[in-house]
């Protein structure tokens, strides 16, 4: 896949894995920075606090060349993959959760195993998604 078709591969899965977090219930942040200055493709928080982190893969190149994804884990109580229904599955390690999705919406083929995050490190990322979510709004408020 190139460079433009894996972009746009990996719009389409994350709108779709975004569409799906939000029909299950969560609020959902594109592109959360953690504290460690990584990004998540996708942030959900849950009614109930649960935090559940997406990492959006587009190809085989893109898993093989991603070395940072196992840190996502320190900061969410769910670690999925979204992946479309190409992406060779077999790559992907089974303890991790698995979303299909493509522009339109998604479907979660295997369920994430719960690591829930202690209670102080919730608290720090709850606060951090909702300010970055307040942030995000008031941009776009200035901008209309």
């Amino acid at each position: 896949t190139s460079g433009v078709g894996r972009d746009a591969a990996t719009q389409a899965i994350g709108r779709g894995a975004a569409r799906l977090l939000g029909d299950l219930g969560f609020a959902v942040i594109a592109e959360f920075d953690l504290p460690t200055g990584r990004r998540l493709d996708l942030l959900g928080l849950g009614r109930d606090g649960e935090l559940v982190a997406v990492e959006v893969k587009s190809c085989a190149a893109d898993f093989k060349t991603d070395l940072k994804w196992p840190e996502y884990r320190e900061y969410a109580d769910r670690l999925f993959f979204a992946v479309d229904d190409r992406f060779p599955r077999e790559l992907l390690p089974e303890d991790i959760g698995l979303i299909v999705a493509d522009a339109f919406g998604g479907a979660v083929l295997r369920a994430a195993p719960s690591h829930p995050l202690p209670a102080a490190r919730r608290k720090a990322l709850t606060l951090r998604a909702a300010r970055t979510a307040a942030f995000r709004l008031e941009r776009r408020a200035a901008m209309e």
